[in-house]
């Protein structure tokens, strides 16, 4: 065999606090051959982000260090080159896709000109040939029309072309080496396929190795060659994945092949809606809501684009609703519309039987009385308060917490959601993409909420912590009288979850019913396509790969 382009061995990364040091990966080694796609899976905090921020010596603080071990590129060791070799290796060499698009890309500055940005730095290009080579990438990565996707910016578009840009800004500078941090883990599961099929036909073309870091099982039994598993810091297991999947070794890899909810022959869907009290009033009406905004970048000059379309729905006291679709569906235009968020252009939004737009008490009451749970932790966290800071100040603002009780209350809504109280002090970015969405489901209860809308809450967690989450709504749903709107693009999850589904597209609810019976029979072909893509735990099953992107996705992000 031939040597691997990448050779990891017995990497050790360690924390430097005042009170002693933390090991944070312990002698990790692993092997990636040319061409080759690994798959790198575990737990929210794992390990796997930093494993392969430290192969580019890229640490999220200052505090970290490699403390022992070596990193081999085609024969070079990385951890004791200089500076200026390794800015030469980071997108040269190693490019990486970043699990959150929305915080990586820059928002004054065009697509093109961020991708052509790594060009000229890489290749010495002139303003003009880089141009012209980002436009040719931009089309590689299957934007419709690469020259006007050059002159835009990332909001006007929505996460899937978002995660499109980030593949061509990280493809720029021909690396040999692509990392792929969670890099469809925010998408719907057609847009997910064809972010996976773009990248394996990237690699194909290009004879591109990958590293790909995910908690979805059933995406690494489809796309990768062999998968490592990582857990507190450490590889417990690499192999072939068939070998992997049919025959685990590690307790560990088994919990997690257990956990996935996407099992070919699982047949398990939430109960029906229970009973209502006559004359019950649903805590949500929507009648003949339309949502509408002004065209721009990707859409014609004054024109309308339809984000919500003539859309109706009624939600129970006590009802898990699931609310399913591509991305640019409407499905988050909806959810901030309720929430007064996003102005309706016409219809009627009644929570609890009063229309929310009759005057500012009823706002008033709407937003003390709800909570959401938004799509990108990143962004909805504030980087500069601790978690316990940001959980205090929601109660004391809502004053539904006496304040003595609020420290006790803090470390009680972190026992929920499955973070230790060690948390309380920590911030944002000193957390994992899990660990802050957690926080975030932690901040939601914290005003006590009627209903809760949760926008792809789970998205970015592991198997392991997604069933938790689940059962945790369940809990919440039954013991405190909670009524959950839940957005996501994981069908599974909504099948497991939620009592009613809804399928949107492109503005419009084109069906509902109960979960049991529209996973079993649904009536729209959408709907149906959706279902078919749902990734499995089988390596032979045929990765979806649809034949163009939808025009929904070109939506404006907001849509």
């Amino acid at each position: 065999m031939s040597a691997p382009l990448l050779n990891v061995t017995d990497l050790t990364v360690v924390h430097d606090a005042e009170e002693g040091t933390r090991t944070l990966l312990d002698a990790v080694s692993l092997e990636l051959g040319a061409g080759e796609v690994l798959g790198l899976v575990g737990e929210s905090g794992s390990g796997k982000s930093l494993l392969c921020r430290s192969l580019v010596r890229l640490l999220p603080s200052s505090r970290l260090r490699i403390a022992s071990g070596s990193v081999m590129l085609a024969g070079r060791e990385l951890t004791s080159a200089s500076e200026d070799e390794m800015r030469a290796v980071r997108g040269g060499e190693i490019g990486m896709i970043f699990q959150n698009p929305t915080s990586h890309l820059d928002p004054v500055m065009k697509i093109g000109g961020q991708i052509a940005e790594g060009i000229r730095f890489h290749q010495g290009l002139d303003a003009k040939a880089a141009r012209a080579a980002a436009v040719d990438i931009l089309a590689q990565v299957g934007f419709p029309d690469p020259a006007r996707a050059y002159d835009s910016y990332p909001h006007e578009f929505s996460g899937g072309m978002r995660q499109r840009a980030m593949i061509g800004a990280a493809l720029s500078s021909n690396p040999k080496i692509l990392i792929a941090d969670e890099p469809t883990t925010a998408l719907d599961v057609t847009i997910q396929a064809q972010i996976l099929c773009l990248l394996m036909d990237i690699r194909a073309k290009r004879g591109l190795s990958v590293v790909l870091i995910t908690h979805d099982l059933g995406i690494v039994a489809q796309v990768c060659d062999r998968i490592a598993v990582m857990r507190n810091g450490r590889v417990v297991e690499v192999a072939e994945k068939r070998s992997l999947l049919s025959a685990p070794t590690h307790a560990y890899t088994r919990s997690l092949i257990a956990s996935h909810p996407s099992l070919p022959d699982d047949q398990v869907t939430a109960e029906g809606p229970r009973p209502q009290a006559p004359g019950a009033v649903p805590v949500v009406d929507i009648e003949k809501l339309h949502v509408r905004f002004a065209g721009g970048g990707l859409f014609k000059r004054g024109s309308t684009v339809n984000a919500v379309d003539g859309v109706s729905l009624r939600i129970m006291p006590g009802e898990t609703v699931g609310v399913v679709g591509e991305s640019g569906s409407g499905k988050s235009t909806l959810a901030r519309t309720i929430l007064g968020l996003t102005p309706a252009t016409s219809g009627t939004i009644r929570f609890d039987g009063t229309d929310i737009a009759s005057g500012r008490s009823a706002l008033a009451t709407l937003r003390r009385e709800t909570a959401m749970v938004f799509q990108d932790p990143y962004n909805a966290l504030n980087p500069r308060l601790t978690v316990g800071k940001m959980l205090a100040e929601v109660m004391r603002v809502q004053g539904k917490v006496e304040a003595s009780r609020i420290p006790a209350r803090s470390a009680e809504l972190l026992d929920l959601v499955g973070l230790g109280r060690e948390f309380l002090d920590r911030k944002p970015r000193s957390m994992s993409g899990g660990q802050c969405q957690r926080a975030g489901i932690a901040r939601a209860l914290a005003v006590d909420p009627k209903l809760i809308i949760a926008d792809e809450c789970v998205a970015a967690l592991d198997v392991t912590i997604q069933a938790q989450i689940v059962e945790l709504f369940r809990e919440l749903v039954q013991r405190m009288s909670l009524t959950l709107m839940f957005i996501a693009h994981d069908l599974a999850i909504v099948r497991h979850l939620c009592q009613r589904v809804v399928v949107m597209y492109r503005g419009k609810v084109v069906e509902e019913g109960l979960s049991a019976e529209v996973f079993a029979r649904p009536k729209h072909a959408y709907t149906a396509s959706l279902i078919a893509a749902i990734p499995h735990i089988d390596p032979d099953k045929p990765l979806l790969a649809p034949s163009k992107t939808p025009a929904s996705a070109l939506r404006p992000a907001t849509a």
